[in-house]
């Protein structure tokens, strides 16, 4: 049984051990003005809390966009659905309305349009072996940075690659000391768009490995004949985020909001 059959139909995998059936939204948004840290505790205290009790859907994290490497202000949410399943209640919650929004979610809305212009979202499907976020924060939860990666690979090659790399995430992690948390296919394309999420426990275990991608040594698998494009940035992870705190966020973290 390949990968994706394995994670869909929910099955165990060899070791015995549940793979990882949830499916992902990755939403990049673009922040208006200087209301980055704003809006980040707007999502992390005001939104998830809600979402969780409402939805099912839980904080994977929230980060911001380091700007020196990537579109700034920006701030980059992912979050964990039960499925795509849980996903369609989700979409049915949120666009069962004449309007197409929750009307509970009305104030929320309003709130985060005065501090953010848009943004782009993506449905990402996890690699059976990846961790849901309950079971990341179980062990060691923080990273000083994170890097994010956007690749391109020929149609259909996408879960052929993220075999490729976690088969060789620990000896990436023994040279350089980055730990892959994330890899994902992006979902709704030609199987032809992977994300990657590495945590990266020091600023200067991150600039060894870029120093060593400079002189053309990639975090790569071997067989990186797949790829056609790449894109690296660098994220620092929000005060709520769970990749931070090691739990989810609360109604206990509101600090200018009540429902």
């Amino acid at each position: 049984m390949n990968a994706l059959a394995g994670r869909l139909s929910g099955t165990l995998a060899p070791e015995g051990i549940l793979v990882n059936t949830k499916v992902y939204i990755h939403e990049f948004i673009d922040v208006v003005g200087h209301n980055r840290a704003r809006y980040m505790q707007h999502m992390a205290a005001n939104w998830s809390p809600l979402a969780q009790e409402e939805r099912g859907q839980l904080c994977y994290g929230i980060w911001g966009v380091v700007g020196s490497t990537g579109r700034w202000p920006q701030v980059l949410n992912i979050w964990e659905e039960d499925g795509f399943h849980g996903l369609a209640d989700s979409f049915r919650h949120e666009l069962g309305h004449p309007d197409l929004q929750d009307p509970a979610l009305a104030r929320w809305w309003a709130a985060a349009a005065e501090m953010r212009s848009g943004g782009f979202d993506r449905i990402l499907v996890p690699h059976p072996e990846m961790p849901t976020i309950e079971e990341l924060v179980r062990g060691e939860h923080r990273g000083e940075a994170y890097a994010h990666e956007l690749i391109t690979v020929g149609p259909g090659s996408a879960w052929r690659f993220l075999d490729a790399v976690w088969e060789d995430s620990e000896k990436i992690g023994a040279d350089f000391g980055w730990q892959l948390i994330g890899a994902w296919c992006t979902a709704m394309r030609n199987r032809d768009e992977c994300v990657l999420l590495w945590r990266i426990p020091t600023w200067e275990a991150w600039a060894g490995a870029e120093r060593e991608a400079a002189r053309g040594r990639e975090l790569l698998p071997a067989k990186e004949v797949f790829v056609r494009g790449r894109q690296r940035i660098l994220l620092a992870d929000s005060p709520l985020s769970p990749t931070r705190t090691g739990r989810q966020p609360s109604r206990a973290d509101r600090v200018d909001w009540t429902d």
